[in-house]
């Protein structure tokens, strides 16, 4: 489940009170580990998923970010010119130790009982924030950059795409069995950018994975991918997420007649503040829309804030009384 550790549970509550920094949480080997297997220990799922952040990277290719508690992600420093290039350089994992100590941890604890699952975020997704410098509800920076100044967003993306390339190969290397791509913001973009401004830097992404695990699960979300669904599955990816919005039977024929692929979601998360009853139905639905084989039940986004802990339990528990005839 998308977001699985996370506010909406007490005891991560808990932890934050005494923990206040989202840095220091998701930077910090014990924290880490401790806040990946919190829904690993109360609901048992199949996925326990790295805590992290997929700005986690930045300071390692030289882009250092900070996080405002209610402005979100914070960079001093953005990249616009051809001097700015400069800044970047490939991965330096000393900045980041965590994550590979964290993933060791967690595939000794976790064991066979369930796949240690890493994330990155998307080249174009990440490049939001290094040239807007914050969150953005226009992305009119760089959208502007792909018209006036193409080479330039080109560079960046490529070069992104290689650090974050080598990112997944590190978290593989470190234990995780599967590595998702969040392309978080590329439903932002039309059909035909997506096409030129995120597709080939996300394949660029997988390339590099493949390299050197050509047969690890990689998987693909977007969100507000209803009209991407048949471009993204002309992507060298075993998975795509799909969100909430797209009927799981209407997603899946659209990717099938491209190419099969197995699909992962899409329960609305919001229904997760309904009854019992209605939670029920809907993980049955997209159970039944999807098909017997080649589905990762999930939420069709991540676990909303002040989701009751106890219909989370409830999801989970529908999902292992699934049949198939």
């Amino acid at each position: 489940m998308m977001r699985q550790a996370g506010r909406y549970m007490k005891v991560y509550r808990d932890l934050a009170e005494k923990t206040p920094s989202f840095r220091e949480r998701s930077e910090t080997t014990d924290l880490i580990v401790d806040i990946t297997l919190q829904p690993w220990r109360a609901f048992q799922p199949d996925g326990v998923i790295l805590f992290s952040d997929i700005l986690t990277p930045l300071p390692a290719i030289g882009i250092p970010f900070e996080i405002d508690d209610y402005k979100g992600p914070l960079l001093d420093k953005t990249i616009r010119s051809e001097e700015d290039l400069k800044m970047m350089h490939s991965m330096d994992y000393s900045k980041v130790p965590f994550i590979e100590e964290s993933l060791k941890i967690l595939r000794s604890e976790v064991g066979d009982t369930a796949t240690l699952l890493g994330f990155v975020g998307a080249p174009w997704t990440l490049c939001t924030y290094i040239v807007e410098g914050q969150s953005s509800s226009t992305y009119k920076t760089i959208k502007s950059m792909a018209f006036s100044n193409p080479t330039l967003l080109k560079k960046l993306l490529s070069n992104v795409a290689d650090c974050i390339g080598e990112y997944v190969i590190h978290q593989i290397d470190s234990g995780a069995q599967c590595v998702q791509i969040f392309d978080s913001w590329g439903g932002q973009l039309p059909p035909h950018m997506w096409e030129e401004w995120s597709k080939p830097y996300i394949q660029q992404v997988i390339a590099k994975a493949r390299s050197k695990y050509p047969n690890v699960p990689l998987t693909l979300y977007a969100n507000g991918n209803g009209g991407l669904l048949e471009r993204m599955a002309l992507l060298d990816i075993d998975c795509i997420g799909l969100d909430w919005t797209i009927d799981m039977a209407d997603g899946r024929k659209r990717i099938n007649s491209v190419q099969e692929k197995a699909v992962q979601g899409n329960v609305d998360p919001v229904v997760l503040f309904a009854s019992e009853d209605a939670v029920e139905e809907a993980v049955r639905t997209v159970c039944k829309k999807a098909g017997p084989k080649g589905h990762v039940l999930n939420l069709g986004h991540g676990v909303l804030v002040g989701t009751p802990e106890e219909k989370v339990k409830h999801f989970f528990d529908v999902s292992k009384t699934i049949k198939y005839d």
